[in-house]
């Protein structure tokens, strides 16, 4: 990483060789080949824009902590029409790399951990790109509609039976008939 912590896109950092007296800055910049070839791995139609940028907290001797903020334009098609739906994405990255990583821990250990999903084994190399990478794929919308673009009903029928139709899909309407007709009974 240069001193104005501007890393390029496939960068790995060993972050055993990274100093624990102070934080790392980073900022990834990708290339247009490098855009073009994640926007193809991700499914998007276009990446227009994609900036990483944070810090590497040292946490203790040997644990690190991510910060970041992930931003990106994103063009997607519609799952409605196949026209293209732009997203501007903004999303704070945060990880947690542990030296001392369990999988399980004991019941009788007096520390509870939280279901962390950040939370992961200190790698050997850690790619920076690949973290922006995992980022962008969950922060992009899973199904882009562009404006005013409505999902159209789909009925799968075989020949011969009737269509079931979105009240037929509905659970309780069977029983909230059903009870409408004992309470009428009562009566």
């Amino acid at each position: 990483m240069g001193h104005d912590g501007l890393t390029s896109w496939g960068t790995e950092l060993r972050l055993r060789d990274l100093s624990p007296a102070h934080a790392h800055p980073f900022r990834l910049v990708p290339t247009r080949e490098d855009m073009d070839l994640l926007a193809s791995e991700l499914g998007l139609s276009e990446l227009r824009k994609l900036r990483f940028e944070g810090r590497l907290v040292p946490l203790g001797k040997r644990d690190w902590r991510l910060e970041g903020t992930l931003g990106a334009t994103v063009v997607q098609p519609c799952v409605a029409t196949l026209v293209p739906v732009t997203t501007r994405i903004d999303t704070e990255v945060a990880r947690l790399y542990v030296a001392d990583f369990q999988e399980e821990f004991a019941p009788e250990s007096e520390v509870e951990m939280p279901e962390d999903e950040s939370v992961e084994p200190l790698p050997a190399r850690l790619s920076l790109a690949d973290v922006a990478e995992e980022a962008l794929a969950l922060a992009a919308p899973d199904y882009p509609r562009a404006e005013g673009a409505e999902l159209g009903v789909t009925q799968f029928t075989e020949p011969g039976r009737e269509a079931m139709t979105d009240e037929d899909t509905k659970p309780f309407a069977g029983l909230r008939a059903l009870r409408e007709k004992l309470e009428k009974g009562e009566e």
